[in-house]
């Protein structure tokens, strides 16, 4: 042990400059990074830190100390339970039916060779259409005297009231898949782009077919990339919150209230103690899963 130590001291000592430049490289990388750093602590972790402390005081000014009680009694609100089962189901439904969905589309598009840019970008027109934008055609589309309900009319089926009945999770789930499928399409791409195409050569030179390849090399290969795009698509599911309100204001339907209803209702009733309660509690979750989603995907990998 005694002789590699010198030998790796020796061999630090004989590039000084190499080292030198690999120290001005990381200055330099740490100055590009540091605006986005600081903003992040800034407007993200220090507000956080604070939100986590009024959590355990009754009230932001001139509170006192209640220990859990603000937890407790944010368990037993049937409001915050609704919100929280609405939120569970929502993204249990269009999570991996989005990602079912964008997977598909990507492995057709990548097939297509020179007509690929067009398609993604035919995809990706979802993404950059402002949401106030769209209200409008939504409104239109899935009102009770809307197009839809004019189309089933004509055809003798009676009219569905589409945005205030338990058909509004269905709505939502078909607008945020709308949105987002373009943005995991082209997550997919990059990960297919980046499997080496001789593993399909050796592959198909041992005489395995497309379902064969598909299960044992796109997938696994994707895996990664299949990670990212499930930690993106729940923390994007809470985006959705924009669109239920423009479409359905403060309180929607009871199938499609969600914990942003919730926490949006607790701060304009300025009850403080609820809001940075659940705040608290749905940044812990979030993070607890992304990292145990991680955890898998390297667990995976090593194996």
């Amino acid at each position: 042990m005694k002789k590699q130590a010198e030998n790796i001291a020796k061999k630090s000592t004989k590039n000084p400059s190499k080292q030198t430049a690999i120290s001005k490289k990381a200055a330099g990388g740490l100055l590009f990074i540091l605006p986005g750093l600081l903003g992040f602590v800034l407007f993200y972790i220090v507000p956080f830190f604070i939100s986590l402390f009024y959590s355990f005081l009754s009230k932001p000014i001139g509170g006192y100390f209640v220990g859990f009680t603000n937890f407790i009694g944010l368990f037993n609100s049937g409001p915050y339970k609704q919100g929280f089962t609405n939120t569970m189901l929502f993204i249990g439904i269009c999570v991996p039916l989005n990602m079912a969905l964008s997977l598909l589309a990507a492995l057709a598009i990548n097939k297509t060779g020179k007509y690929k840019s067009l398609f993604t970008l035919i995809f990706l027109i979802p993404l950059v259409i402002p949401s106030g934008s769209t209200v409008f055609f939504w409104r239109n589309l899935f009102s009770l005297n809307g197009y839809i309900n004019g189309l089933l009319n004509q055809i003798g089926i009676e009219k569905i009231n589409w945005l205030n009945s338990p058909s509004a999770r269905y709505v939502i789930v078909f607008i945020f898949i709308w949105k987002n499928l373009g943005y995991n399409i082209v997550l997919f791409l990059a990960g297919l782009s980046n499997i080496p195409k001789e593993y399909y050569e050796a592959a198909g030179a041992d005489g395995a077919g497309k379902l064969r390849c598909l299960s044992s090399i796109t997938l696994p290969c994707l895996l990664p990339t299949t990670v990212l795009i499930l930690i993106m698509s729940i923390i994007n599911s809470f985006k959705v919150f924009k669109e239920i309100f423009m479409l359905m204001d403060n309180y929607p339907h009871e199938s499609v209230y969600m914990l942003q209803h919730f926490m949006n209702n607790m701060f304009q009733s300025v009850n403080y103690p609820r809001l940075t309660t659940a705040t608290t509690i749905l940044v812990i979750c979030i993070t607890f899963l992304t990292q145990m989603l991680f955890k898998l995907e390297r667990k995976v990998t090593d194996e």
